[in-house]
C-alpha cells in the first residue's frame, strides 16, 4: 500500500512540473447545432501541433496553450460535419462552438477512441463507444432495437440463451457488470424475463463499454462498465419520434422550456401483448379466465443552464414488468401475478470554478423491487390461500467528480462517492385458512464508499499513461473493509499509426447476485457482502496491438488477456432463491447466507476486431478466443468446471450497406461454441407405486418400472458441465426505406431473425421414448428450441 502511495505522489509531482508556464486556458463546451445537446468525446486538435483534447461527459473541453499565438482549432465527431476556426490566444478565452449534423448515412459505425481521431493514438485499453443511430439499424428479435444485444457483437462479450440480452464479460457473471443510467445503477436491466432491455434508445445520446483497463473513475463491479447517458433534450425547438413494431410502441418528445436556456426530454414505451392476447383467452373450465403480461419504461429529464459556469441536470427512469393470471371459475377464484421494476433518480450540478476545473455534483437513488404473488379462495367453504414473496433493493448516494486540465498533456480526475444501500433479500407470507407462515430475511444497511485519483498523461508523441488509484471502503454490520485498487493503462507507437498497449487493473466488488439459471430473471437475489461473505476481488492484465489503416478507413485492435477472480459466489447444490423451509421449534429458518458457497474463477482470451468506419459499406468483424473455469470446494466434488457460458469460440459479423440515400441494408451472423451443461450420465428403474398403475396405459411388463436419471459423483467421467451443446449460430437481415415528408421523415424497416430457421438449443431434457416393436423404453436426449425464423416490421416517424 505504501509503494503505491508512494508511485503516485511521484507521478503527480514530476507530471506538475511538466507544465509551463505564460500560458492561457481556451475552454467552453461543444453543443449540436440546432438542438443544443451538449456532445460527449468530440476530438479536438490544434493544428499542425501535438496538442489535442476531448470533451468529457457534459462537453466541456480546456486546453492551456501558450500565449500571443494563432491557432487553428480542428474538432470532429462521429456523423458531424469536421470544423475548423482560427483564434489568436493572447488570454484565458470561454468560447463555445455548435458542430452541424452531416445527415450522411455512411458515418462511422463504432468509434473504439475517446482521446484521440485514431484507436493508435490512445492509450485507454478495452473501451467502446457506440453510436445510438448505428445501434437502431441492427436487426434484432421482433425488431425491438436493444442496447445490450448491439454490447453482446463486440469482442469480449459472451451471448447468454437464445434471444436473451444477458452479457457476460471476459468470463464475469451478469452481477458483475456495472450498469448505469446518468450515473444510477441499474440492477435489473431486463424485460420480458430476459429477451429485451430496458433501456429505450430514442432516449439515449451515448453508450460505452468499458471491459478492461478500467479508469480509477469506476468502482464496485469487476468485469465491466456499461455507461449510458440520456439525452438532454433540445433547447430550440420541439422535436419528436415515434414508433409502431409487432409488440410494442414509443414516443419520445423533446424541446426548450426556456429557449438556448432549459429544455426537456420525456420518452415512453409500452407492449401491447396483453391486449394482442386477449382474443386468444379461452375459457377456462366452466368459468372465465384472464391473463396477459405487458411492460413500460418513462424516461424523464429536464436541464436548466443558469450561466457559463452552472447547469443543472433532474433524470429518471421508470419501467415495470407486469404478468398475471386470473381465474374465476365456480367453486374457484384465483389471482396470481409476477411484477417487478426499476425506478431511478439523479440530481446533478455542473460547476466550472474556472477555466481548468470543471465539477460535477450528483445525488442518486435507486430502487429495485419484485413480488411474487398467489391468491385462491375455494367458493364452497371459503377458504383461503395466499402466498407473498418479495424482494428488493435501495440505494441513497451521491457523487463529487473533478477534471482538472493543467495543460494539453495533462488530465487529471479525482473525486469521491458514497452509496447507501438497503437490502431486503426476501420476505415470504403463506396464509392458509387460519395459519400464517411469515419469514422474513433479515434487512441488510451498508455503506460503500470510495476515493479515486486519475491522471491521463501524454509524456510524448509516442508514449502516453493513464493511470490512477481507487481507495475503496465498504461498512456493513460488525465488519469494515478498505481495500486499494491501482489501475494503469499505457501506449507505445512503435510505427505510424501502430501502437502497442498494455494494462493492469485490480477491482473490489461489495454486492452479489444470486442466480441458479445465469438468465437474469427477476427472481435473482441481489445480496450484500456481510461479515460471513467476503467481497469479489479480481485482476486483470492486458496487452494488445491497435493499427490505423488511414487509407482504407478500417482499424485493428488485438487483445489479449488474463483475469483471476475470487470470492465468486453460487448457490450450493439444491439451493434457491425460496428459503421455505419451516424452521423447527429449535432451530430458526435457513437464511440465504447459509444457502451459498464461495470459489474462485480463471479467466483467459484473445480479442480480435477490425472496423471498416467509413464508405457505402461499414461494420466490424470480432472475434473472441477465449476460456474460463471456476473451482468451488462444495460444487463439482471440488474439481475444476467450466461455467455454463463458457465459448471457447465467438464470431460476429456486422454490416451495414447504403444502397442509395433512400434504402439501407443491414445484417449480422453470429457463431458461438455451444454452452456447457450438466446432464445425466446414466438412468435406473423404480417400482411404481400400486396407485399409480397404467395411468400412462403402459405395457404390463413397464408398469412396475419408474425411470430416474443419475448424475456425475466424482469418480465418473462426466462431471459438472461436462456435456457441450451443440454450437450456435444465426444471421439476421434488415432493410430500411426513408423518406422525406414535409412535416416528417418516415421510416419503414423490415428485419428476419433468424433468417435461415436454425434450430439452436435453449435447453435440453432427458427423455424416455417407447419402441413398440421391442417393447422397451430408451433414454433420449431432446433439444428443445424457441426461436425459428421471426419476421418484424416497424414504422417510425421523426419530426
Amino acid at each position: 500500500m505504501k509503494t503505491i502511495l508512494k508511485t503516485i505522489v511521484f507521478l503527480f509531482t514530476i507530471t506538475t512540473y511538466s507544465v509551463a508556464q505564460k500560458k492561457a486556458t481556451l475552454s467552453g463546451y461543444f453543443k449540436e447545432l440546432g438542438s443544443k445537446e451538449s456532445m460527449i468525446g468530440v476530438n479536438i486538435f490544434i493544428k499542425n501541433t501535438k496538442y489535442y483534447t476531448s470533451t468529457n461527459t457534459y462537453g466541456f473541453y480546456s486546453l492551456t496553450l501558450p500565449v500571443n499565438q494563432e491557432y487553428t482549432l480542428s474538432a470532429s465527431y462521429v456523423g458531424f460535419k469536421p470544423m475548423e476556426i482560427t483564434i489568436f490566444l493572447k488570454a484565458d478565452s470561454l468560447l463555445d462552438f455548435n458542430l452541424e449534423t452531416t445527415n450522411a448515412l455512411n458515418e462511422v459505425v463504432v468509434s473504439a477512441n475517446k482521446l484521440g481521431e485514431k484507436v493508435s493514438e490512445n492509450a485507454q485499453m478495452g473501451q467502446i463507444d457506440l453510436p445510438v443511430n448505428q445501434i437502431k439499424k441492427i436487426p434484432t428479435l421482433l425488431g425491438e432495437k436493444d442496447v445490450m444485444k448491439a454490447i453482446q457483437l463486440l469482442p469480449g462479450v459472451q451471448k447468454g440463451s437464445e434471444g436473451q440480452t444477458g452479457i457476460y464479460v471476459r468470463g464475469g457473471g451478469p452481477d458483475q457488470n456495472l450498469i448505469i443510467l446518468d450515473d444510477a445503477t441499474v440492477y435489473n436491466a431486463n424485460h420480458l424475463f430476459g429477451f429485451f432491455s430496458v433501456f429505450n434508445g430514442d432516449a439515449l445520446k451515448s453508450v460505452e463499454l468499458t471491459k478492461g483497463g478500467f479508469p480509477a473513475r469506476f468502482g464496485g463491479r469487476l468485469s465491466s462498465v456499461i455507461d449510458l447517458n440520456m439525452k438532454e433534450g433540445n433547447k430550440e425547438k420541439l422535436h419528436g419520434e415515434a414508433g409502431i413494431g409487432l409488440i410494442s410502441s414509443r414516443l419520445t418528445l423533446e424541446g426548450p422550456i426556456l429557449k438556448n436556456k432549459a429544455s426537456f426530454l420525456i420518452s415512453a414505451r409500452r407492449t401491447y401483448l396483453d391486449i394482442l392476447a386477449k382474443p386468444l383467452i379461452k375459457r377456462v373450465s366452466d368459468g372465465e379466465g384472464t391473463g396477459g403480461y405487458y411492460f413500460y419504461d418513462l424516461n424523464a429529464k429536464v436541464n436548466y443552464d443558469f450561466n457559463a459556469k452552472n447547469k443543472l441536470y433532474l433524470s429518471g427512469y421508470f419501467g415495470q414488468d407486469v404478468f398475471y393470471v386470473k381465474q374465476n371459475e365456480t367453486n374457484n377464484k384465483s389471482d396470481n401475478g409476477l411484477n417487478w421494476g426499476n425506478a431511478t433518480a439523479t440530481f446533478r450540478w455542473n460547476h466550472l470554478f474556472n477555466q481548468k476545473l470543471f465539477s460535477n455534483l450528483s445525488f442518486i437513488f435507486t430502487d429495485y423491487a419484485f413480488d411474487i404473488f398467489s391468491k385462491e379462495k375455494n367458493l364452497r367453504n371459503n377458504e383461503v390461500f395466499e402466498l407473498d414473496y418479495k424482494s428488493a433493493i435501495k440505494d441513497v448516494g451521491f457523487k463529487y467528480d473533478f477534471d482538472f486540465f493543467p495543460s494539453p498533456k495533462l488530465i487529471f480526475k479525482f473525486g469521491v462517492h458514497s452509496t447507501f444501500h438497503t437490502f431486503n433479500p426476501s420476505a415470504i407470507v403463506v396464509k392458509e385458512g387460519t395459519d400464517i407462515f411469515n419469514k422474513k430475511q433479515k434487512v441488510i444497511q451498508a455503506l460503500e464508499s470510495g476515493v479515486y485519483f486519475e491522471n491521463i498523461w501524454n509524456i510524448s508523441s509516442k508514449f502516453k499513461l493513464n493511470y490512477g488509484l481507487r481507495l475503496s471502503n465498504y461498512q456493513v454490520i460488525q465488519r469494515t473493509i478498505t481495500k486499494p485498487e491501482p489501475r494503469i493503462s499505457t501506449s507505445y507507437k512503435v510505427a505510424q499509426n501502430l501502437s502497442l498497449k498494455a494494462s493492469f487493473s485490480q477491482m473490489n466488488q461489495y454486492v452479489h447476485l444470486l442466480s441458479n439459471t445465469g438468465l437474469g430473471l427477476p427472481t435473482d437475489l441481489w445480496v450484500p457482502s456481510t461479515k460471513k461473505i467476503d467481497p469479489q476481488f479480481s485482476k486483470q492484465v492486458a496487452v494488445g496491438l491497435a493499427k490505423d489503416f488511414v487509407n482504407q478507413g478500417l482499424t485493428l485492435t488485438l487483445e489479449a488477456y488474463s483475469k483471476k477472480m475470487s470470492q465468486i459466489i453460487n448457490y450450493k447444490e439444491g439451493s434457491s432463491f425460496v428459503f421455505i423451509e419451516e424452521p423447527n421449534s429449535a432451530a430458526q429458518a435457513p437464511s440465504w447466507e447459509d444457502n451459498i458457497t464461495s470459489g474462485n474463477g480463471w479467466s483467459e482470451g484473445l480479442e480480435f476486431m477490425l472496423q471498416k468506419k467509413s464508405g457505402k459499406l461499414s461494420g466490424w468483424t470480432a472475434y473472441t478466443l477465449s476460456k474460463t473455469q471456476w473451482k468451488f470446494p462444495e460444487l463439482n466434488f471440488g474439481q475444476t468446471f467450466f461455467p455454463k457460458y463458457d465459448r471457447r469460440h465467438d464470431i460476429s459479423l456486422v454490416g451495414f450497406y447504403e444502397l442509395n440515400k433512400r434504402i439501407s441494408l443491414s445484417g449480422t451472423w453470429v457463431f458461438g461454441t455451444g454452452n456447457a451443461l450438466t446432464i445425466p450420465v446414466s438412468t435406473y428403474n423404480a417400482s411404481f407405486p400400486e396407485s399409480e398403475l397404467n395411468y400412462y396405459n403402459l405395457p404390463v411388463e413397464l408398469l412396475n418400472q419408474n425411470r430416474y436419471s443419475t448424475y456425475p459423483k466424482a469418480n465418473d467421467n462426466g462431471l459438472k458441465n461436462a456435456f457441450r451443446a451443440e454450437n450456435y449460430h444465426r444471421l439476421d437481415l434488415g432493410v430500411q426505406f426513408h423518406k422525406q415528408k414535409k412535416l416528417f421523415e418516415r421510416t419503414l424497416e423490415f428485419s428476419l431473425y433468424n433468417a435461415y430457421n436454425r434450430r439452436n438449443p435453449f435447453f435440453y431434457q432427458i427423455n424416455e421414448r417407447f419402441n413398440v416393436t421391442n417393447r422397451t423404453v430408451s433414454t433420449v436426449l431432446t433439444r428443445f428450441s424457441v426461436f425459428p425464423i421471426v419476421p418484424s416490421f416497424s414504422y417510425n416517424i421523426k419530426f
